[in-house]
């Protein structure tokens, strides 16, 4: 009885393992497979910014072609030649009858400062920015005054020091994300003359609080400037703003001063310092270095000048460059280099290049976490993560990976709408019999070769065409729970396909062009931009097409349009939305 007894104890214990295993190898496919779909996820997420950034670039390529080909633009509107590369400037009057003519009202209840600014004058700030409390303009703009006049003494690199009794923070991209700066300041401490901080740019843009953000780093700037450094990121500039969110917040919240507001901006931001170099051995500069970095030139450009980073201006004394370039032995100042002196930094010179970023959940919540570096006397470097955690971040790790690919298909399937003419004639050049369907490897070269996205395409076709039981995908179904909204029905799809892939582009040139800021432009400046940028972008669109839409579009029949209301009639429906909106109502 007693070995029987044993023997099926031990039968039992072999069971039970096996199961065990079974049980922990499918679970560890089962995170495998969720941890690659999140993965995926990101890759578009990642993929479709930066194709953005690289319409950015087309884009301030045509600010310059607009103003060789714009007909008498430098007489007809210098205002808008000087906002693109000039450098504005308001002197002391301009501020006092800009400021003094703003009242603060008895009804007021966001945070009350008093100039000089305090450290007691941040702590306010912060309690009321946690209350979703507004800072009154009159504030605003007298810290965005302040901070220019201190900025123009800044150097284009500020240059500190470690020491024994301290250590220096490193944060990066914080992009309007609030709650992400305040758990960096809870976990390392507010900035001070013993807590020196380097933010390094991007402060702005994408997140909802870009203007708190800049109040609490400019004030912080303003009361610690010798232990704190702010580096002027891409973001830090007005046709970003216009694109990526911060213009809107600011007209949003500032309603009456908005455009005052941004106005200075424009010169605080053109007068942000470049990068920041520590013990002269370490640089930081945001988006890091490219293949050479002159820092001769960086030393010496006139950065307040650089209205748009997209557009540097070329140097007023270019011989500063050419001089030091030809003194031999000549090490930037600043850099440590190893092997031998240069006037350029090349990517193999250093030992190490290290991205630091700051907001987490930047693409979705859960999406990922942030960081901040630490810098102590002689030591090496420390690193620490973070993330900001709502609901959604503490729920399972299946229902996280849910939302973010929802959320990064959904983006990419209106990015493939936008170029549904061009998917379609793609296709059926691979559709020999006309059947409606080509093979897997055909329709991801037609993906890839009209989108430009990099993507792995069959592995994420099953969330964007159906497949027969051959393998064949059915193309069409590309499109079938998604289109574009026509403010026009006669209006042909090519067109209005074009006007929502360029729409961000086309409200940024309007707006530039709006010098009065009437939200309003003629026909005639509706027409001539229009041709313009289908010459630069080379786009194949009849003028009577555009016309006609327009003509349309000028509903009081006055000769002029309200672009954004125009560019706002452009824009995708998911038919899976309304059909939720339709349950939800019926329930």
């Amino acid at each position: 009885m007693g070995c029987g007894s044993s023997s099926i104890k031990i039968r039992k214990s072999a069971k039970t393992i096996r199961a065990a295993l079974i049980i922990q190898n499918w679970y560890r496919g089962y995170r495998a497979r969720l941890k690659t779909r999140q993965r995926y996820a990101l890759t578009i997420f990642q993929s479709i910014e930066y194709a953005d950034e690289q319409g950015q670039l087309q884009l301030s390529n045509f600010f310059s072609f607009m103003l060789e080909n714009y007909v008498h633009i430098q007489e007809k509107d210098p205002t808008l030649v000087n906002r693109l590369f000039g450098c504005a400037h308001q002197d002391d009057r301009g501020r006092q009858e800009c400021v003094g003519i703003i009242e603060i009202p008895d009804s007021y209840i966001g945070p009350r400062l008093q100039f000089p600014l305090n450290s007691n004058s941040l702590n306010v700030m912060i309690e009321a920015f946690k209350q979703q409390q507004i800072l009154h303009a009159y504030y605003v703009l007298e810290i965005l005054f302040e901070t220019r006049e201190a900025m123009k003494q800044m150097p284009n690199f500020n240059h500190i020091r470690t020491c024994p009794t301290k250590e220096i923070t490193i944060c990066g991209d914080l992009h309007g994300k609030l709650e992400d700066l305040l758990l960096i300041f809870t976990k390392n401490g507010l900035p001070s003359g013993y807590n020196p901080y380097v933010f390094n740019g991007d402060f702005v843009d994408r997140g909802k609080c870009s203007i708190e953000i800049l109040m609490i780093l400019f004030v912080s700037f303003l009361l610690y400037g010798d232990d704190l450094s702010l580096n002027r990121g891409n973001h830090e500039d007005f046709l970003m703003n216009m694109r990526y969110g911060f213009t809107k917040e600011v007209l949003s919240k500032y309603k009456i001063h908005g455009k005052k507001i941004l106005q200075v901006l424009e010169e605080v931001f053109a007068w942000l310092p470049l990068g920041t170099i520590i013990d002269d051995e370490i640089l930081i500069m945001h988006g890091g270095i490219s293949e050479s970095t002159d820092l001769n030139l960086l030393h010496h450009i006139e950065r307040n000048k650089m209205k748009s980073v997209l557009m540097p201006p070329v140097p007023v004394d270019k011989d500063v460059g050419t001089e030091m370039k030809k003194t031999k032995g000549y090490t930037p100042r600043g850099i440590k280099l190893s092997g031998s002196p240069s006037d350029y930094l090349t990517k193999h010179e250093w030992e190490q290049v290290i991205t630091v970023f700051s907001a987490s959940n930047y693409y979705e919540e859960g999406s990922n976490r942030g960081a901040y570096i630490k810098v102590g006397f002689n030591t090496n470097l420390r690193f620490f993560q973070y993330q900001v955690t709502k609901a959604t971040c503490l729920g399972p790790l299946h229902q996280r990976v849910n939302t973010i690919e929802s959320s990064a298909i959904r983006i990419l399937k209106e990015r493939i709408i936008s170029r549904k003419t061009d998917l379609i004639h793609s296709f059926q050049l691979q559709d020999r019999t006309k059947s409606g369907k080509i093979s897997m490897g055909q329709w991801a070269f037609s993906m890839e070769n009209v989108l430009g996205l990099n993507l792995p395409w069959r592995s994420l076709s099953s969330h964007l065409v159906l497949t027969d039981q051959d393998g064949n995908i059915d193309y069409m179904t590309c499109f079938h729970d998604i289109h574009i909204q026509k403010p026009v029905k006669e209006a042909q799809s090519a067109l209005i396909e074009t006007l929502y892939r360029y729409r961000s582009d086309l409200q940024i040139i309007f707006n530039v062009i709006d010098s009065d800021h009437s939200g309003l432009i003629s026909m005639e400046e509706f027409h001539s931009m229009w041709k313009l940028f289908c010459s630069h972008y080379n786009l194949h669109i009849g003028d009577s097409q555009v016309d006609e839409l327009a003509e349309r579009m000028d509903l009081n029949k006055d000769g002029s349009i309200d672009f954004n209301e125009f560019l706002k009639a452009f824009y995708v429906v998911h038919q899976l939305d309304n059909l939720h909106k339709s349950k939800t109502q019926l329930a």
